[in-house]
């Protein structure tokens, strides 16, 4: 009995193509996988015989659900969990393939349909031709299992108009097509039957044109059109102000997106801010993926991650027991902990213009 490999990687009529094959797990992306993806680009940059790069997800449901957090769960229950373990070296080579992809020298499509979520942001939210369908679920759920938004997320969120990213990543909202687009984390509409017409026109089409020949106009964005108490409410320096506001708001939006705040892990709330904040400032991809490598190897060895991931996936009891149970019981000397630089484990990207 033979099985498929859990990604499908093919060159032919002058495509390179990506598909992630593990559909009955919404193609959650292992380390694997990340390496085999980051080998594919790395050989068809310089190959005269790939000019567009497309990338899809296997099964109907689905581009990718995220990395693949039960492996993560068992590294981080392990104890001995940092830069070295399985898991800090996974999230090393996958920030460095979502820097490839934010860099990449040729068009690099990918069909956002269906569920996006967290590592699978990362294989899409920084190509260059992000297409979305009506069935597009796209969101960054992390902290919600008492991690922090990664794989560049932060990035993208922070640059989002106004505070629509801090709302999406301190509720973990799911975003529509719409949504994805008008926060910058998608380009292009494609009606979900109008996909594999794309593909085959990508075949002789350069991408910009056999885009165009599919795109329509983008549905409405609900985020975009609750600006008003988004940018008020979010736009406060702590986590508590926020909440705050968003409960004495007059929107009941903004009253049932406080609950959902307090649902989640309280340190991850409180660095997820911060790491926002700061990602704003920083100018590059690079820049913040390598903060966020500080931030995901320190919520490795957390209390939250383990306990998120228990609640949500392991025994689904969906009853976490967070630790610092309050957002007022976390200090500013825990959340600084996950900023402490790594030595000579630091994940160190530079742009490409650095390296040259």
């Amino acid at each position: 009995m033979t099985t498929e490999p859990e990604v499908l990687i093919d060159k032919r009529d002058g495509l390179g193509l990506i598909t992630l094959n593990r559909p009955k797990a919404i193609n959650a992306l292992n380390h694997p996988m990340a390496l085999a993806i980051t080998d594919a680009l790395r050989s068809w940059a310089d190959d005269d015989e790939v000019r567009t790069v497309v990338v899809t997800g296997a099964g109907e449901r689905g581009l990718c659900a995220g990395g693949d957090i039960v492996a993560i769960h068992a590294d981080a229950k392990s104890g001995g969990a940092n830069a070295d373990s399985p898991t800090g070296v996974f999230w090393r080579d996958e920030y460095i393939l979502n820097a490839l992809i934010g860099s990449y020298p040729k068009p690099y499509v990918v069909v956002m349909d269906g569920i996006v979520m967290g590592g699978g942001v990362g294989l899409s939210g920084h190509g260059s031709h992000r297409i979305v369908t009506e069935r597009s679920k796209i969101g960054m759920p992390e902290v919600g299992i008492g991690f922090v938004p990664d794989v560049g997320g932060t990035y993208l969120l922070s640059r989002a108009p106004g505070e629509i990213g801090t709302h999406v990543a301190l509720t973990t909202a799911r975003m529509t097509a719409g949504d994805a687009i008008a926060t910058g984390f998608a380009d292009y509409f494609v009606s979900s039957e109008n996909i594999p017409a794309l593909l085959d026109t990508l075949r002789t089409e350069p991408a910009d044109i056999a885009i165009a020949k599919f795109a329509t106009a983008a549905p409405e964005s609900g985020l975009a059109a609750q600006r008003d108490w988004i940018d008020a409410c979010y736009g406060a320096g702590t986590v508590e102000e926020i909440v705050s506001r968003l409960e004495t708001a007059d929107a009941p939006e903004a009253r049932a997106a406080a609950a959902e705040i307090l649902a989640k892990s309280p340190v991850a709330l409180k660095v997820t801010l911060r790491s926002l904040r700061a990602a704003r400032e920083l100018t590059s991809l690079e820049a913040v993926l390598n903060e966020e490598y500080r931030v995901s190897i320190a919520s490795l060895g957390s209390h939250d991650l383990v306990e998120g991931i228990r609640a949500q996936v392991i025994d689904k009891d969906r009853n976490p027991q967070w630790n610092p149970a309050t957002l007022a019981d976390v200090t500013d000397e825990q959340v600084a902990a996950y900023f402490v630089e790594l030595g000579d484990r630091e994940l160190g990207l530079v742009t490409p213009e650095a390296q040259q």
